[in-house]
């Protein structure tokens, strides 16, 4: 059985009898968790295994536990993060052995919970006036340096049986707009952009899974990447990716129409599958519809980024957290 081509999301803190019923018979390829879905150990392990129960099978479910501003899970469930941004600078030269040592202890405590996937590393450049919403959640201006840290980031989800997503493609960092609000434009040549935004994406282009921006560039074409045929073919092709290619949430201000217009048009440019992620019932019910189940194309990239799920390799936790703190200036954690 195929899966449907979408990630959902749930309204609390256990699926109501009406999810179970909708998600038994759309048969999401995954899930993903929010604040709103997040209480207790107990009650983070239970939603998953409701999820889990629901469509029958291991369903990927992922999270955004970037550190910082953007972490779904705080103390004391998680250990309280600096800003990306921040703790690459008080790293210097270091900062690709402590970003790994942070997604490696982010990963334990993924797992612990139930969760299996995160959507890092966030690979998009750091500029002078990249919106303020972004900014600090970036790793460098430089896209060697942001591709070096972003494979640190991504080995140490994978070492930690955690798959990564690596966002936003093909590159997020001109974006001068929240795209939670509004739609940004670039207005830059690609070839230009090649040697610098898509670098990094590039580099990591082996990855089993990463996520669009919503985000114009109108040397390409009107429409932002996710609903653009045109910048899906440049992600395909240009910076050669050939994992699962999912949305950033469609339910964002940045796309216009429905959730099922917009659904629709992230599958019909080349999307694998709609992440879904604030809305109500009847939303998710339409995403799903819309959606419909995955192409045979995205059902084998799909399948093939679910076999890179390993069991987490040994870990000593405390000497992880020892090095790590270190590595930053003798930074502690608040969990």
């Amino acid at each position: 059985m195929r899966f449907g081509a979408t990630i959902q999301d749930a309204e609390g803190l256990r699926l109501t009898a009406e999810e179970k019923a909708l998600f038994r018979d759309t048969n999401p390829f995954g899930f993903i968790l929010f604040g709103r879905n997040i209480d207790s150990a107990g009650q983070v392990r239970a939603l998953c295994g409701d999820f889990r129960e629901a469509v029958g099978r291991d369903c990927l479910i992922t999270i955004d536990q970037e550190g910082g501003r953007v972490q779904r899970l705080r103390p004391p469930l998680a250990r309280d993060w600096l800003p990306p941004l921040d703790e690459v600078a008080q790293a210097g030269a270091q900062a690709d052995r402590a970003m790994y040592l942070r997604y490696r202890l982010i990963a334990q405590e993924l797992r612990a919970l139930g969760i299996d996937s995160n959507c890092a590393p966030t690979l998009d450049l750091a500029f002078s006036d990249t919106h303020p919403f972004l900014r600090n959640r970036l790793y460098d201006g430089d896209p060697a340096q942001v591709a070096r840290i972003g494979r640190a980031v991504a080995n140490g989800l994978l070492e930690g049986g955690v798959l990564p997503v690596m966002k936003h493609m093909p590159g997020h960092g001109r974006a001068t707009l929240d795209t939670h609000h509004e739609l940004p434009t670039v207005s830059i040549d690609t070839d230009l952009l090649d040697d610098s935004d898509f670098a990094p994406f590039r580099a990591l282009n082996d990855l089993p899974m990463g996520m669009t921006a919503h985000l114009v560039f109108d040397r390409v074409g009107p429409d932002p990447a996710t609903v653009s045929a045109p910048l899906v073919t440049l992600i395909r092709s240009q910076i050669g990716f050939d994992g699962l290619l999912m949305t950033d949430d469609i339910s964002m201000k940045a796309l216009s129409g429905s959730v099922a217009d917009k659904a629709t048009s992230a599958i019909a440019a080349g999307c694998d599958v709609v992440l879904h992620c604030n809305g109500t019932f009847e939303d998710r019910a339409a995403v799903a519809e819309a959606a419909g189940e995955m192409s045979s194309v995205a059902q084998t990239r799909a399948e093939r980024a679910m076999a890179q799920r390993h069991d987490p390799q040994p870990l000593d936790i405390e000497a992880a957290e020892a090095e790590h703190s270190r590595l930053i200036g003798g930074q502690g954690y608040g969990g």
